[in-house]
């Protein structure tokens, strides 16, 4: 079937890490543009259903842009590299997360199948837009998910032509999707995307179950636990780093993620500049301040953290040299509900009443970070342990819940404090407060290091919370940390029933020589948690 914009691509190339947010998003942030091709026969249009493969359940979706050739493009430069362009149109770049491992990070399959790559359904004349200001937004079943300017792009379209240029040839026709915002996540049979791109009309895609199995030739679909968190928006493990902990085994298939990058260092400012000018005040954001990548975690870890308190945790981490750990002066909203997360930080400075008036209202840092929670993130806000206004209230403590967050922490006023008693959402806070936080606060930033009563806490640190508080746990250590908080409940549990039993402490407390046969023969008959 004839495209309906007449497109017949020798080659699609997409990119792995372009926009800003889905750079915060995955916590690293490329030094130079990376790429991978997808078949022609992956094309579709607005209107055509989009397959999901029996037997995978985490197809995910990315609103792009398409940036189609317009004439043949052969080591072109920056500036001359946008004549070479015909026009710009709304992608979408979807793909299989259960496929990932199948073709070591190349995409073929998980990017690959019939129908993974709609465009349409106008295209936008390069000649009379600015492609440095073109607004794209993502809407599934009518909610809208992802909203961008390109001026939010690492790597412009001038940048990506002619970096591509240099080795392979352009042909017209051919198609680059420019990457994708935050908010990618899973969508499912019935499920309805849109794309748009400017006013040029909405790319519509139902997405559908195939009606046949699989023959089980090849690889068959699996998911691991860093895919599954990838596909729903968080981040994935880097491909150095296997959710197993284990070596990485280069013939193992393990596939990195889809916008895994060379690098996690900051964009570099020149190949933005040649293109756009100056990037904008907010644009500029280090690694250190995105959040660096963290060390995989395994599922069974966080699961064992689940069941240790935050005394044990804060013990063991003592023993391995870590004393400011423990967030200070912060109750539970619900002492019933325990927490483990990933911290996603938000910072908010003493009120200045311009800069309030500038950047304190609207969309402002607080909703914004809100809004780019990831499931299984801790929203946790540096109020400076100031108790004179609410930082949070109810609404936004909803809309964080529903975008899966594992807990809020905040050392300023918690807003609406009585609804978070129904609410199933662990939170802490200082103080209840009326007041909403333009009282005392500005809301600066997200995803930047805080201190929360009393600690830093890095984005992607562990946080764990329980009746008692909450503490923070360097992601590197949480697999030490968990196994040894884990054994030394299990030993507390016999000194327990031993002192109830009426023996002394002495040489039981901490078991001796003495008690360490006997607690073995016992530890021999109990289960490691619980």
């Amino acid at each position: 079937m004839t495209h309906p914009l007449g497109l017949a691509p020798s080659k699609i190339i997409a990119v792995h890490l372009n926009y800003r947010s889905r750079a915060e998003e995955r916590g690293r942030f490329p030094e130079a543009p990376s790429y991978f091709l997808k078949p022609p026969s992956s094309l579709s249009h607005s209107g055509a259903p989009v397959v999901r493969p029996r037997g995978c359940e985490y197809l995910a979706f990315e609103g792009e842009i398409a940036v189609v050739v317009g004439r043949r493009a052969h080591r072109v430069s920056v500036a001359e590299a946008l004549d070479h362009v015909a026009g710009y149109a709304a992608a979408n770049d979807f793909g299989v997360y259960d496929l990932r491992h199948a073709d070591r990070g190349s995409n073929v399959r998980s990017k690959g199948c019939d129908g993974f790559t709609p465009v349409g359904p106008l295209l936008l004349d390069a000649r009379e837009v600015d492609p440095g200001r073109l607004t794209l937004r993502t809407w599934v079943n009518g909610e809208l998910v992802q909203e961008a300017s390109t001026e939010e792009l690492l790597f412009p379209f001038a940048v990506l032509v002619a970096d591509l240029s240099r080795l392979m040839t352009l042909e017209a026709g051919d198609v680059i999707l420019a990457g994708t915002p935050a908010g990618s996540t899973v969508v499912r049979p019935g499920d309805v995307v849109e794309v748009e791109l400017e006013d040029s009309g909405r790319l519509r895609n139902e997405i559908v179950e195939a009606g046949h199995d699989l023959e089980p030739i090849g690889a068959m679909p699996r998911a691991s636990a860093a895919d599954r968190e990838a596909a729903l928006g968080g981040r994935a493990a880097p491909a150095t780093a296997p959710v197993t902990g284990a070596a990485p085994d280069r013939d193992s298939g393990a596939a990195p993620d889809r916008d895994s990058a060379t690098a996690t260092g900051p964009a570099p400012a020149t190949a933005t500049a040649a293109v756009s000018g100056p990037a904008p005040a907010t644009a500029p954001v280090t690694a250190a301040a995105s959040g660096p990548v963290r060390p995989a975690v395994t599922e069974e870890t966080l699961a064992a953290l689940r069941t240790v308190s935050t005394a044990t945790i804060s013990s063991v981490l003592r023993k391995k040299g870590v004393e400011h750990h423990f967030i200070e002066g912060v109750r539970p909203a619900r002492p019933d509900l325990r927490m483990v997360g990933f911290a996603r930080t938000l910072r908010y400075v003493p009120l200045r009443e311009d800069v309030f008036a500038e950047i304190g209202g609207g969309m402002n840092a607080q909703k914004r970070t809100v809004e780019e929670i990831q499931p299984g993130e801790v929203l946790v806000i540096e109020a400076r342990g100031d108790h004179g206004a609410g930082t949070l209230g109810d609404i936004l403590a909803l809309r964080a819940l529903r975008r899966g967050a594992a807990g809020v922490v905040t050392d300023g006023g918690l807003r609406d404090s009585p609804s978070f008693a129904s609410l199933d959402l662990p939170s802490y806070y200082g103080v209840p407060h009326a007041a909403v936080l333009g009282r005392r606060h500005v809301p600066l930033e997200g995803n930047v290091p805080v201190a929360c009563g009393g600690v830093l806490v890095m984005p992607g640190d562990l946080l764990v919370g329980d009746a008692e508080g909450v503490v923070v746990v360097p992601p590197a250590l949480a697999a030490e940390v968990a196994a040894e908080a884990v054994e030394q409940e299990r030993q507390e549990r016999f000194i327990y029933e031993r002192v109830a039993a009426g023996e002394s402490v002495d040489g039981l407390y901490p078991i001796g020589p003495r008690w360490r046969e006997a607690y073995e023969a016992w530890a021999e008959t109990r289960p490691v948690s619980g």
